[in-house]
């Protein structure tokens, strides 16, 4: 038994693992077991065309060499803590009683062979672990990740094909649409590729491809659609009613499933308050302990440099398991559009646009591109914020080598402390100058152009609702849709109404009413709009009079604003929870600094020996505490809180990082005021 694999891309290799591992594999399972037939169910749900057996065997093979290196390195370090003398072997016992002195003897010969031994068993099961479960648990996730992809498109999809349906398409026309539509509904659209893949290429009927599909998609409630899509099939009922009825269903759906999430979020928020306040507590029993003289420096290092970040990051990382993003890029592929939209929808920082098309034919259009270049440089160079508004991220190739080169600057004028001592003494001026000013100039200008960035989508997607209603209306009146366009362009306001107009002029040039809307689409790039504009797209090629289209459009953007209300809503007080939290631990840390550390002050200086000079004694030990120090690590502690608590608050609000900038740069300037004053 073995699997196709090209020897080119290094599979060859991994192959001849699979097969060598086979023999074990049908020693430890059973082929017709339920282990089996579940990986192999994960295996078509993650659409992964490996075969369960080899894969299986696969994983054993991984799980064997990385069990075998490890059960070498923790056979390794067994021996070397007896060798080094790091550990004494006459300090492990079991408290086995023995009868006579030759059996204590020899129990005491066994101490290190056992400890080793057991040492490179449970380095080796933990490696084996590891292998064998790290690549098993491969299928699984991405089965899970196209499931919830699956789950959050479905009620759009569903739409999409109701909308279809309405158009006059029939049943397999409609399957073809859909699976066309990856672009827009990605795993939704590639579970209907697979069914139109086994109707066109196997000579499969069209019904038992549905039935085939329903069985291996990852989503139980895309499986029950297609199982009704199916009964409605075989018995001939109305596909636009049943599509209809299904979309109503899962706009609810879709609501309802959001609200759990939220509500999980909400859960989520209260957990985070007991655990950012835990290394507070530990700090303060550190200080605690070390007044009394019995405190080791390096737990409170350890605490602040090592255990805050991993609380922050941990709970982030606990927080993206459940918060969900929008799917989808936002772009519509140009498929069966004209040359000047493939061109124009691929136009960007390297790509020139339509130019690009005639390149190499004539030598009159590469000096046209040589200008287009120099033209869209001067552009970029004479209104950089708005090209900035448009690429965020790209203010980094501007502000992170100027932060450098003013922290570089700084350390050269010596400025900037660049030894310990010099931090100690000077605690807010050195994080100033090392972590404040770089992260204000990397930080503020990507923050700014960011929200503005969203502040554009919004102006569009804020009245999209109320728009296709209006289009709804205006189309129920008899007009065809470009007519119903320029009629909601000349009664309406905003920038949604803008884009209209010039939507209706394009068409009056030339451009068809599709081409036009994918690139009024493509110019924002929100998924919520793809959808919209797909929707609409699709419909008015079959007819000018889609006014239960353009309906069905508006509900399933009510919908998403109705959600968008409540996600809002519902975060504004997990951000809320999460700041306060911040600002308590910020003022019982700036309590610490004034309360406590004058009185340590003055026991350091009573005690007369190991003095409190801000670069000798350190935390504890002989000579007490060093204020100086205690005061830094503070500091440093509710600096990296307010940047790990900014970053999650935007994450929970926006289920994006970059969001949390505007929340980290506050956070982190009132630490800093803080400090001034206190420190």
């Amino acid at each position: 038994m073995s699997v196709d694999v090209d020897p080119g891309d290094g599979g060859l290799d991994a192959n001849v693992l699979a097969e060598l591992c086979y023999p074990v594999f049908e020693l430890l399972f059973d082929p017709d077991g339920d282990f089996v037939g579940d990986v192999e169910r994960k295996l078509v749900e993650a659409r992964m065309p490996d075969q369960v057996e080899m894969y299986v065997s696969m994983a054993l093979a991984i799980g064997i060499l990385v069990g075998g290196t490890l059960w070498a390195v923790g056979t390794l370090v067994g021996y070397g803590v007896f060798s080094l003398g790091l550990i004494d072997p006459e300090t492990l016992s079991l408290g086995v009683p023995a009868p006579t002195p030759g059996i204590q003897a020899l129990l005491r010969s066994l101490v290190v062979p056992t400890a080793v031994l057991v040492s490179g068993l449970v380095f080796g099961s933990i490696g084996f672990a590891l292998g064998f479960g790290g690549l098993l648990a491969v299928p699984y996730s991405r089965a899970s990740s196209r499931k919830r992809e699956i789950n959050l498109l479905l009620a759009d999809s569903v739409s999409f094909m109701y909308a279809l349906s309405v158009g006059g398409l029939n049943q397999l026309e409609i399957l073809r649409a859909m699976a066309a539509a990856e672009d827009t509904y990605g795993e939704v659209s590639r579970e209907f590729q697979s069914i139109v893949n086994e109707t066109e290429y196997f000579g499969t009927d069209y019904r038992n491809a549905i039935r085939q599909q329903s069985l291996e998609t990852p989503s139980d409630e895309l499986s029950q659609f297609l199982a009704d899509m199916l009964s409605i099939v075989n018995s001939g009922g109305d596909m636009e009613s049943f599509l209809k009825d299904k979309k109503e269903k899962h706009l609810r759906t879709s609501k309802q499933e959001r609200e759990m999430t939220l509500e999980t979020l909400e859960l989520f928020g209260e957990m985070y308050m007991t655990l950012s306040l835990f290394p507070l507590l530990l700090i303060i029993i550190l200080v605690i302990m070390g007044m009394m003289g019995e405190a080791d420096d390096r737990l409170l290092y350890v605490t602040v440099y090592l255990l805050i970040p991993l609380v922050g990051v941990g709970f982030l990382v606990l927080v993206s398991t459940v918060k969900q993003d929008e799917p989808g890029d936002g772009y519509l592929q140009p498929d069966g559009g004209s040359e000047r939209l493939r061109q124009t929808s691929r136009e960007g920082l390297f790509h020139f646009g339509l130019v690009e098309a005639f390149t190499g034919s004539f030598e009159v259009f590469d000096r046209i591109r040589d200008r287009e270049g120099t033209h869209k440089t001067m552009e970029i160079l004479s209104a950089p914020h708005v090209f900035l508004r448009e690429n965020p991220l790209y203010t980094l190739a501007l502000t992170v080598p100027s932060a450098l080169a003013l922290v570089a600057v700084a350390a050269a004028a010596g400025s900037a402390p660049t030894t310990l001592d010099g931090w100690i003494d000077r605690p807010v001026w050195s994080a100033f100058v090392w972590v404040y000013v770089p992260v204000y100039v990397v930080l503020i200008p990507l923050g700014v152009f960011y929200e503005w960035h969203q502040r554009s989508r919004r102006a569009v997607t804020g009245k999209l609702s109320e728009t296709l209603r209006k289009l709804s209306s205006a189309n129920d009146t008899g007009q065809t849709l470009l007519e119903s366009v320029q009629t909601v362009s000349e009664t309406s306001t905003g920038t949604l109404s803008d884009e209209f107009e010039v939507i209706h002029a394009k068409v009056n040039y030339g451009m068809s009413l599709r081409d036009a809307l994918v690139e009024f689409n493509n110019s924002y790039a929100v998924p919520r709009l793809a959808r919209t504009v797909k929707l609409i797209t699709e419909a008015q090629e079959a007819s000018s009079q889609i006014t239960d289209v353009l309906t069905t459009a508006a509900q399933a953007s009510e919908n998403q604003d109705d959600i968008e209300r409540e996600r809002k809503s519902r975060t504004r007080m997990q951000v809320a929870i999460i700041v306060m939290t911040y600002i308590t631990l910020l003022g019982v840390m700036a309590i610490l600094q004034t309360q406590f550390i004058s009185v340590m002050g003055d026991l350091v200086s009573q005690g007369g020996s190991g003095g409190g000079s801000a670069g000798g004694a350190g935390f504890g030990g002989g000579g007490g505490i060093d204020p100086d120090i205690l005061s830094m690590l503070f500091f440093h502690a509710v600096t990296i809180q307010a940047i790990l608590s900014g970053f999650i608050s935007g994450y929970i609000r926006d289920a994006e990082l970059i969001s949390g900038v505007k929340f980290a740069v506050i956070l982190m300037t009132l630490a800093l005021g803080v400090w001034i004053y206190v420190g």
